[in-house]
């Protein structure tokens, strides 16, 4: 709806916010404060403290106030989460079922809980597959060579000023006709590179009409909703704007993808009353940062020139064996079970990237 768009990024803003915030506080909570007196009023609530923390907010009764801390503070912070990552890691690819299982039943000192993994995984699929995704391809390559000419044009020109003035102080004989044969070169090379960024302009403007007169063509479908229809032709007059505002959009409401998997996820369980929608969430949340961990680690493959043909294979049976593994060791399944719940999940994994992709063309749009 119009005007709706400032509002909800600021929501989407505030939410990642505060889960990082969350998590932060959450690293901090190990930092000794040891050496303090005990008794101390809080610095946050004034509450006497009773040992380093105080009983009624939990905040440390030792607070850093020097820059040295301060390091020292992201120090323990990175290296907490990094020996977190090294327990975490290999259960979530090889034993997701049980590293599930262990988090939901209050094991939780050791491993990285999932909104953390969760926004880190997200954070770094975004950051790899923007730079990686696409690096040498021909479209890359021809874009490159386009934005290259104007550069190339105005070198041309300089060489060519500067033939012209060594024409002019040359004299007669041999130095003279060099000059003259440089003059003509760099003519010639200036030429060229006009010639080619015409042809660029030509042949990126017919294509572009052309291809803009498809979509245009394609999408003037009458839905009988006014609405829906001035969002395709809004995506035929703007198509990379569009483009560009639903990537931004994936990055900021990734999270949207846990709260529209629950509902599946609770009916393929819907009789089971020993699980509910907290173990799910759980699920959810660990099978996700791994396909966006799983999504890195191809990308990188493929930009090291691993055949495609690897890659494919991967993205085909991987996927679905995680999948069977987390359902089968996170809920107690047998092997019946698991496997008729991982083709479940498989069709609610469509359903919910459907979903999720429609949720973005309107954010899009708007």
């Amino acid at each position: 709806m119009p005007g709706m768009s400032g509002g909800e990024d600021t929501i989407g803003s505030i939410a990642t916010g505060a889960l990082i915030a969350a998590e932060i506080e959450l690293a901090h909570a190990g930092h000794p404060a040891l050496g303090h007196d005990a008794h101390e009023p809080c610095a946050n609530c004034g509450t006497v403290r009773q040992g380093p923390y105080c009983h009624v907010c939990g905040q440390a009764g030792h607070v850093h106030r020097n820059l040295g801390a301060l390091v020292h503070d992201i120090a323990h912070g990175v290296f907490h989460f990094e020996g977190k990552v090294w327990h975490t890691l290999p259960l979530l690819s090889l034993k997701p079922g049980e590293l599930t299982r262990r988090y939901v039943a209050g094991e939780r000192a050791r491993f990285v809980s999932p909104m953390a993994l969760f926004l880190f995984s997200v954070f770094l699929m975004f950051a790899v597959v923007s730079n990686l995704a696409g690096h040498g391809s021909p479209t890359a390559k021809a874009l490159a060579q386009k934005h290259n000419l104007p550069s190339a044009i105005a070198n041309s020109r300089a060489k060519l000023a500067a033939a012209q003035a060594d024409l002019a102080k040359a004299g007669d004989g041999d130095a003279r006709i060099k000059a003259t044969e440089r003059l003509a070169d760099r003519k010639g090379d200036l030429a060229s590179l006009l010639a080619l960024q015409q042809t660029h302009a030509a042949d990126e403007g017919a294509q572009g009409e052309e291809a803009r007169k498809t979509i245009v063509q394609g999408m003037r479908i009458n839905t009988g909703w006014s609405r829906l229809d001035g969002m395709l032709r809004h995506t035929a007059d703007n198509p990379e704007l569009v483009l560009y505002k639903m990537k931004t959009y994936a990055y900021k409401y990734s999270w949207a993808l846990i709260p529209i998997s629950l509902p599946f996820l609770w009916l393929l369980f819907a009789f089971r009353r020993d699980v509910g929608m907290y173990d799910h969430a759980i699920f959810a949340i660990y099978s996700l940062s791994f396909m966006s961990l799983g999504v890195v680690v191809l990308t990188a493959l493929s930009a090291l020139g691993v055949p495609s043909g690897l890659i494919f294979f991967a993205v085909v049976i991987v996927p679905p064996l995680h999948m069977y593994r987390q359902l089968k060791g996170a809920y107690g399944l047998g092997r019946f079970g698991a496997a008729w719940r991982t083709v479940a999940l498989l069709c609610i994994t469509v359903v919910t990237s459907s979903l999720f992709a429609s949720f973005l063309f309107y954010m899009g749009n708007d």
